[in-house]
């Protein structure tokens, strides 16, 4: 078998059978070190030393004549031969010492290899079993595999759904559902994004078009005409322009934050309010010190769309309300307006890309501001709250992360 073709169900397996092996030797080892040390060794006579002749004599056979004589002894033949005597009792006893010694390595061989043999029989068997548990365990894996590779643009409704005990392999398989049912999400986005932005964008077009084909189409358009067509193409553009650095300003809140300098929010909403066109909406502005960290850049058209949703979409001659505050390490900045009446339920709708209510829909608005505001704020870890006034307007409050103020040296104010 090639290397490549060491699935990891076959390692698993090679390290299951292993192990087993490895603990079955140890095992055997082990018993028969203790069996051995338990079973008596065969002593030697006292008078055996090394180079002296023992009864059996130097290979441990008697002769012949020897082993007559001693049987003779045994069989109760009296004898007045003692040195015989003696000789018989010696070898009789070595004979004796020389049997254990015998049995004693016969049952340490016989236990070896019978342990070797039966060692031998449970390694195979727990290959066998070591195959079929790696591929159970390694079923929702397979099925993870499954998932992962019928899933694409534009089909992610492919689940896992593993059930089982929450182990880590559920937890992983939960994990990959989330991740498809988020990807999901933001493919549906994605493509709700591109459709109407395709849609908002067509429109401009769509009058220069009109209105150059309804002038071109006159046999000698007059100045007025022409002048008119010019006016209405500038709308057009500036309304493509808007648009466009909307979408660019989407796109790259949506990127993340390539710059984090300190910030003081109360500042960028004054900054902005003193280059904002209230028309003759009254302001209303309570601004505390809010230091907080991200993209001034970004800051800047958080707010400038806040307050500009606020006075496009107001009363005529109606109040706008500004504050900023720190509270619980948090910044905050609040406004609210007098509006059109806006339902409870429709209030989160105001933050997807291009929704627009039926009321909120005149003066040309593209429906982006909203959704700007909130990608901002989600990319500088804050939290965007809309609710609805009672009497009309909304109430927008934006929380972001604050940072603790530069100390003021001596001579700062």
């Amino acid at each position: 078998m090639s290397r490549s073709r060491f699935t990891v169900r076959v390692r698993l397996t090679l390290l299951y059978t292993v192990l087993f092996a490895l603990c079955g030797t140890a095992l055997i080892a082990i018993t028969y070190g203790l069996l051995a040390a338990n079973l008596p060794l065969a002593a030697a006579p006292s008078d055996k030393v090394p180079g002296r002749t023992t009864a059996l004599g130097e290979d441990n056979v008697p002769p012949p004549e020897f082993v007559n004589a001693c049987n003779r002894i045994l069989n109760g033949v009296p004898t007045s031969d003692e040195n015989l005597r003696t000789k018989c009792k010696r070898a009789f006893d070595e004979g004796v010492l020389v049997g254990a010694e015998t049995q004693r390595q016969a049952t340490l061989d016989a236990l070896l290899w019978q342990c070797g043999l039966g060692l031998a029989a449970a390694t195979l068997l727990a290959a066998v079993a070591g195959w079929f548990a790696a591929g159970r365990v390694l079923r929702p894996v397979h099925r993870l595999t499954t998932a992962a590779r019928s899933a694409s643009e534009h089909n992610l409704a492919a689940r896992v759904a593993l059930g089982g005990p929450r182990d880590e392999l559920r937890e992983l398989a939960d994990t990959f559902d989330s991740m498809l049912e988020r990807l999901q999400r933001a493919f549906a986005g994605q493509r709700q994004f591109i459709a109407n932005a395709s849609h908002e964008l067509r429109t401009p077009l769509t009058v220069m078009r009109t209105s150059v084909d309804v002038v071109l189409a006159k046999p000698a358009p007059t100045e007025a005409e022409l002048v008119g067509m010019a006016r209405d193409v500038r709308a057009a553009v500036d309304h493509a322009e808007v648009l466009i650095e909307a979408l660019l300003t989407l796109a790259r809140s949506s990127a993340g934050l390539a710059v984090r300098e300190p910030a003081d929010l109360a500042t960028v909403v004054e900054d902005v309010l003193d280059g904002a066109d209230l028309r003759d909406r009254h302001a209303h502005v309570a601004l505390e010190p809010a230091p907080t960290a991200g993209d001034p850049v970004l800051l800047e058209r958080l707010a400038a769309n806040l307050v500009d949703n606020a006075v496009r979409y107001n009363e005529p001659g109606g109040d706008v309300w500004l504050t900023t505050s720190t509270v619980r390490g948090h910044v905050r900045l609040e406004i609210a307006n007098r509006g059109p009446v806006v339902a409870p339920d429709s209030v989160a709708a105001l933050f997807q890309p291009f929704h627009r209510l039926g009321a909120r829909t005149g003066e040309h608005g593209s429906g982006l501001g909203l959704a700007i505001v909130a990608a901002i704020a989600q990319v500088h870890q804050g939290t965007v709250d809309a609710q609805p006034n009672t009497g009309g307007g909304l109430r927008i409050t934006v929380l972001l992360p604050a940072i603790d103020p530069e100390p003021v040296g001596p001579g700062r104010r």
